[in-house]
């Protein structure tokens, strides 16, 4: 019998590695050397004889890679991320405060929702304040430093099929077109993969891939920060989907070497803060009094602006003919608004993904279907939490789907109690950070006690 979605997360998130190593396969392949493709390739560590990662960027160069334009941007690592992370690589937490990320427990957190401060979850989990390139870096040393992983700088340029799956790879390396034969292959190529072309060029049926255009603009500046342990090392200010606002929301962290890092996001044409007068002018006049603070200390650097059009994905599960030896994780299949900080969490899910379909032993010359089940369970939660609240936006027209004006209606209650309620803060906190499926908002017991909560605050 299908596990129900909520058992799905219970389990993801409960799920270990294996104490020791039990290879299913000889070796193994990861296109794409991002977070996505490195939790992937720590998962086949343990299923396979030996892996190796292919990227255009060289893997074994310290610090943030040119391959992620956004990595200078402000990045959320929820805590349901955390977990997964802590869960592979043990002790992660402890390296990178050691690194200098910021931990941030639930009473050094400010959330603003329209202005009204949120209450505190006291049993709220931790989350870590750091930049991406400090967290991806540590992920990337180790995986690195794992014995049977081997980075290689090249460019995928295609796959190798047989008569029911893949044999390997195709890339350039310095130029010069190589084949890499593997057992297994995963894309991790991100957004802009191929791997959809390469179906159809080799025979294979392409994947309808979905949009919702988001056209979100946003903007990061780094500042100087005295405190070594700032009181609130995280504050996020937001505004309801749909409510008019110059700038949709704004957030500030801690972030290693003694900096601030603050953002700020507006949709179509409100692109905030693209010079640094007007990014501090903004944090002072249109957010809380905490961000006129950080906005007081030297600015470092120049204000780094992003431009996000639209959120996809690509519905491999659907496909009727999907070869064998062959899985595609992170944005590669589903990449969101990037407001909602669901990336790297919802990447860290889909390797959990992975890892309880190899655990099962499964045979590899059949399509890997359950490891689509899995993930599509993983990617319908985070589509259908983010496309939501877009669909409030003004600018966005859908698709609607069946009853979204009352589940609508529901969010907007939810999202409202969420200010004063503790209940329900709880129950959205879990959620929001991919720790509980959504459905476990959706009971009676949360609509009501929802409901309770915005009738007594008015």
């Amino acid at each position: 019998m299908p596990l129900s979605p909520a058992r799905v997360f219970a389990t993801l998130n409960a799920a270990r590695p294996p104490d020791q190593a039990s290879p299913v396969m000889g070796k193994a392949v990861v296109l794409g050397g991002s977070v996505a493709g490195l939790l992937a390739a720590r998962v086949l560590s343990d299923y396979a004889e030996h892996v190796v990662v292919i990227d255009r960027d060289d893997l074994a160069v310290p610090g943030g890679r040119p391959g992620v334009p956004q990595g200078t941007q402000l990045h959320a690592l929820l805590p349901g991320g955390l977990i997964q992370f802590e869960q592979l690589f043990p002790g992660f937490r402890e390296q990178a405060l050691a690194q200098g990320a910021v931990e941030a427990p639930p009473e050094a957190r400010r959330s603003y929702l329209d202005g009204r401060l949120k209450v505190v979850v006291p049993d709220d989990a931790d989350s870590l304040s750091g930049s991406r390139p400090l967290l991806e870096g540590l992920i990337r040393q180790q995986v690195r430093r794992l014995s049977n992983v081997t980075t290689v700088t090249a460019r995928a340029t295609g796959l190798l099929f047989g008569d029911a799956g893949v044999t390997g790879v195709r890339c350039d390396v310095d130029g010069v077109p190589r084949a890499e034969q593997a057992e297994f292959v995963v894309d991790a190529m991100g957004r802009s993969s191929r791997l959809s072309e390469w179906l159809e060029q080799g025979g294979w049926d392409r994947p309808a891939t979905r949009r919702m255009t988001v056209h979100l603009n946003y903007a990061t500046a780094v500042f100087r920060r005295d405190e070594p342990q700032p009181t609130f090392p995280i504050v996020l200010a937001l505004h309801s989907p749909g409510r008019p606002a110059d700038v949709a929301g704004a957030a500030f962290f801690a972030i290693e070497n003694g900096r601030w890092m603050a953002m700020m996001a507006g949709y179509q044409d409100s692109r905030p803060g693209r010079t640094a007068d007007d990014f501090v002018r903004r944090l002072r006049e249109q957010f809380p009094p905490e961000f006129g603070e950080v906005a007081d200390n030297e600015m470092l650097g120049d204000v780094q602006t992003y431009r996000h059009a639209d959120s996809r994905r690509r519905d491999f599960n659907a496909l009727r003919r999907f070869p064998a030896r062959l899985v595609s994780v992170g944005d590669a299949v589903a990449s969101f608004n990037p407001v909602y900080g669901q990336g790297m969490t919802a990447a860290a899910l889909h390797a959990a993904c992975l890892s309880l379909y190899l655990r099962s032993r499964p045979d590899l010359d059949v399509p890997a279907r359950r490891f689509l089940d899995l993930q599509q369970v993983v990617v319908e939660a985070a589509w259908s939490t983010s496309t939501s609240a877009d669909l409030a936006l003004p600018h966005v027209d859908g698709p609607y789907p069946r009853g979204y004006r009352l589940s609508s209606w529901i969010s907007r209650q939810i999202l409202t109690a969420t200010v004063t309620d503790v209940r329900v803060a709880r129950r959205f906190n879990e959620v929001v950070s991919m720790r509980e499926h959504p459905s476990s908002l959706a009971t009676p017991g949360v609509i009501l006690a929802a409901l309770r909560a915005n009738r007594r605050h008015g």
